[in-house]
């Protein structure tokens, strides 16, 4: 059986070994995407990012079922704070859901905290691999590329939240780093649709400037190769 997969794309077919493509969840933390998070207590929508959790369960068991490598990341800090910049913290604090601050699922964005969990529709399975992080990109002060590069692992399927923060800079982290990426656009989500849409278009514009976009659907196909468009 081959393991070539290729699915039509912006801005053209997006082609890759499965052998050497990871699932990228990143961030679907109860924190982000159940009520009484971090991300509700910011006053945000979190109808969007919940929404996307149905189809990404889908491509979770489609990757598992072929065998890509699969990853998760979590955004949170260490309980003292410590690897949380000054900056980051008065931010949070200013807009009234402080980093480290007492909420409904413990302090908010703390490594061990319940809200800092990702949420049990998505749960990693044994083998996959988790990667805690501190800053928006899944490569700054992380093991990932080096986990990656050990695997040989050259492309990406990113999805989860939010797509114009943690998802953008990630795959911006990951294009300089030279691997080719493939954003899945109904496999990821912005609290707002303007940003959204817009986190999207940037991804293919110029020519892919910094990967591709694709639907949940057309990859989970590709895998299974019911169709190669």
């Amino acid at each position: 059986m081959s393991e070539n997969v290729k699915l039509t794309a912006k801005p053209f077919h997006f082609q890759c070994d499965k052998r050497t493509t990871a699932l990228v969840v990143i961030d679907m933390q109860n924190d982000f995407c159940s009520p009484g998070g971090f991300g509700e207590l910011l006053g945000n929508d979190i109808s969007q990012t919940r929404a996307i959790i149905p189809k990404l369960q889908q491509v979770l068991a489609a990757c598992r079922e072929h065998g890509v490598l699969v990853v998760h990341t979590r955004e949170g800090h260490l309980p003292d704070l410590s690897d949380c910049p000054p900056t980051k913290l008065r931010r949070s604090q200013l807009q009234g859901a402080g980093i480290g601050d007492a909420g409904p699922m413990g302090r908010i964005l703390v490594r061990g905290e319940r809200g800092h969990e990702i949420v049990s529709e998505l749960a990693p399975a044994e083998g996959e691999l988790v990667i805690d992080k501190s800053g928006k990109g899944a490569f700054y002060r992380t093991e990932l590329d080096a986990l990656l590069q050990a695997r040989g692992i050259a492309s990406l399927v990113l999805t989860g939240v939010t797509t114009h923060v943690c998802v953008h800079t990630t795959l911006r982290e990951a294009n300089d780093r030279g691997y080719e990426c493939l954003v899945l656009e109904d496999g990821t989500a912005a609290f707002d649709p303007a940003d959204q849409e817009a986190a999207i278009r940037m991804v293919h514009q110029q020519g892919g400037i910094f990967g591709w976009v694709g639907w949940a659907d057309d990859w989970i196909a590709a895998l299974n190769h019911d169709k190669v468009i």
